[in-house]
């Protein structure tokens, strides 16, 4: 079936980061198949990833459909280029469609994109893992593929104002190897595996990142466990509780 939405979104996206000169590192493409279905996992820092993530598929010329909030869905810029993408709504009081409908997809052939921390990480931290990548992935008889971004917080994120001006920000992106999701285990072991594969990614996508902090008042985007003002996870807990 034609793409008549997602190519040239795509390119839009494309030369608006030519545009805002970002300097985007992306590193084991290859990683993804090149046909099949497959579950994307990544981390979830920014209200940008997604674009990213699917940045780092068209290397290998296909083309991922994210599950997102079904909020996104009824925007009235957002919702009719959410759905011409083929993107998947997700209704948390209604799981089930969203699931039946990520899963025809993969068995369709297709590569579905999943955030398991459920929302962004505003600690830049990796949350706890919902088993719902894994429990695809086993069902539909595809691998898990897991990735990391980092740098995309700078753009927009959680609580931060938005920064789209000709910023030259580095974007880091690395694709590791796929994670086999075997039905004779359970879903929350391999769950616990594919983080850690994640977790790998991200430390070095922050090692690989080329820059730090300018100046006391630029350290917001750095986690508190590398020296930076980031809210720690357990601050961001006590803060949700509130």
């Amino acid at each position: 079936m034609a793409e008549l939405v997602y190519r040239p979104v795509v390119g839009f996206a494309q030369t608006l980061f030519k545009a805002w000169d970002l300097k985007i590192d992306c590193k084991g493409s290859e990683n993804i198949p090149r046909s099949g279905g497959a579950v994307l996992v990544s981390n979830h820092i920014s209200y940008l990833d997604f674009v990213f993530n699917g940045l780092a598929a068209l290397p290998q010329k296909r083309l991922v459909r994210f599950m997102a909030k079904e909020s996104v869905f009824r925007h009235k810029i957002s919702g009719p280029l959410m759905r011409g993408m083929k993107h998947i709504p997700v209704d948390r009081k209604q799981g089930e469609a969203a699931y039946a409908h990520a899963l025809d997809s993969l068995k369709s052939g297709e590569i579905v994109g999943v955030f398991p921390e459920a929302t962004i990480s505003q600690s830049f931290t990796l949350k706890s893992f919902k088993s719902g990548a894994a429990r695809l992935a086993q069902e539909a008889g595809v691998p898990l593929v897991p990735m990391a971004v980092w740098g995309t917080q700078r753009l927009w994120t959680k609580g931060h104002p938005r920064n789209f001006k000709r910023s030259h920000t580095p974007i880091t992106i690395r694709v590791g190897e796929a994670l086999e999701a075997s039905k004779d285990k359970y879903a929350g072991a391999i769950t616990r595996q594919l983080r850690e594969r994640v977790q790998e990614l991200l430390e070095a996508a922050q090692r690989a990142y080329p820059v730090r902090p300018k100046d006391a008042n630029d350290t917001w985007w750095m986690p508190a466990h590398l020296g930076g003002t980031a809210p720690t996870p357990e601050q961001v807990r006590e803060a949700e509780a509130r």
